[in-house]
């Protein structure tokens, strides 16, 4: 079906054939597995095991970066897992998740009580904790830090709706924005990136904020299906009375109003996006950051507008996915995907629309950005064919999951999902 879909589109169905043959795989990074202690072959198994694409996209990182990224993931999969757990009572969980930072200089502590399907980075915690205190102090410092932040942001969600777009971005903020904070310290912190990366973390947080808000407009019926409401109160109660009577079809016109409403705040990002990609030097840091971007425009300018949000699910094609991988290696390039897609929601932006004028103006200052001479001087442009290939193994590593599950940004759902 996917095949079909990318039939109007030529270029994607040769990318398809080129990733689906695997040409890329003489390439494929090994990790030296031989020199690894058995703890840490352990918590690359567990990646593996736990992450699907973002597997693949860490370990195409430079250096030390890439063990302490793997750690960095897993720790915050382990205290997602209990977040996520409906049947930890909510007197366990909350201390839980407030405490868990303690826990990776506890070399004995793990917890046995979860089902969630990643349980076994609980359950197995001792192995995972032994391998982040092993990591420099630099790298400790940051991933502690940000389990702290986040641990206590889930616990003070668990009770609490998403009621404000100040929540909203607090939320999300909570989820997201701290791992890419974290992200961007660890990036400084292995000097593969210049100190402000790390510092400015208004930049960072907004990467991380663009990927989840992404996540939660385009989930919306999967969300209201398993009993979850992430779209803001106040976004919503202009339009309807209840959040789930926006899935029915009389309600259309109101639930399409209300989903152009956060589209269009999501997209108040996307500025700071360019800023912070323009910023990079390290190809591998700037493939990992890049890829889960564009793929997060092309989704709203899918989800833009569009009924299916409210009947079942919005993807992108597979196509149209391993083309943007294999695309966004340079500031160019992305700056390019960048105003297509802001030029197809601009194309669809309606007369009545009620934030008509608010998605405009963003529209309009997104393509501003987009052909800005500061950010495409910013970055070089030229390519080093090894990274040429290293991308299209990416694209080819990420196969499987795109068979799986076509539509969703790499590490979204992974390290930004809600």
């Amino acid at each position: 079906m996917d095949f079909l879909k990318s039939l109007g589109h030529p270029e994607e169905i040769i990318n398809l054939f080129k990733y689906k043959i695997g040409g890329c795989r003489s390439v494929m990074p090994k990790l030296d597995y031989d020199s690894m202690s058995e703890t840490l072959r352990s918590c690359y198994a567990y990646l593996n095991q736990t992450s699907r694409s973002f597997a693949a996209v860490i370990q195409a990182l430079d250096g030390e970066l890439r063990h302490a990224v793997c750690i960095f993931y897993l720790v915050l999969r382990a205290l997602d897992t209990v977040e996520d757990d409906m049947r930890i009572p909510l007197e366990k969980k909350v201390p839980l998740l407030q405490d868990f930072h303690s826990f990776l200089y506890q070399p004995e502590w793990s917890f046995a009580e979860s089902r969630e399907k990643d349980r076994q980075v609980l359950e197995d915690f001792p192995t995972i904790s032994m391998e982040f205190r092993n990591l420099g102090l630099e790298y400790q410092e940051v991933i502690s830090d940000i389990c702290h932040r986040m641990g206590a942001g889930m616990a003070e969600f668990l009770e609490k709706k998403v009621s404000s777009m100040k929540e909203w971005d607090q939320y999300c903020h909570y989820v997201a924005g701290l791992v890419g904070i974290g992200l961007s310290r660890l990036f400084s912190a292995s000097q593969l990136e210049d100190p402000e990366v790390g510092r400015d973390t208004e930049l960072a947080n907004s990467m991380g904020l663009f990927l989840q808000k992404t996540n939660i407009i385009r989930d919306y019926l999967e969300d209201q299906q398993e009993g979850r409401a992430f779209w803001p109160q106040e976004a919503w109660s202009q339009f309807t009375a209840r959040l789930e009577d926006l899935a029915h079809p009389q309600h259309l016109s109101s639930a399409l109003s209300c989903l152009n409403l956060l589209v269009t705040d999501a997209l108040h990002h996307v500025p700071d996006v360019i800023a912070y990609l323009s910023r990079l030097r390290n190809q591998s840091v700037f493939n990992f950051c890049a890829i889960p971007q564009v793929m997060a425009i092309a989704t709203l300018s899918a989800c833009y507008n569009n009924p299916q949000v409210f009947q079942g699910v919005v993807k992108i094609r597979k196509g149209q996915a391993v083309t943007l991988m294999m695309q966004a290696t340079n500031m160019s390039a992305v700056l390019s995907i960048i105003a297509q897609y802001s030029q197809e929601i601009l194309q669809k932006v309606s007369v009545t629309d009620p934030s008509r004028e608010k998605t405009l103006g963003i529209l309009s200052l997104i393509r501003e950005k987009s052909v800005s001479p500061a950010a495409l001087s910013s970055r070089a442009h030229h390519i080093s064919p090894v990274y040429v290939s290293a991308v299209m193994l990416l694209a080819a590593l990420s196969w499987q999951y795109l068979n799986a599950s076509a539509g969703q940004p790499p590490g979204g759902a992974d390290m930004q999902g809600h």
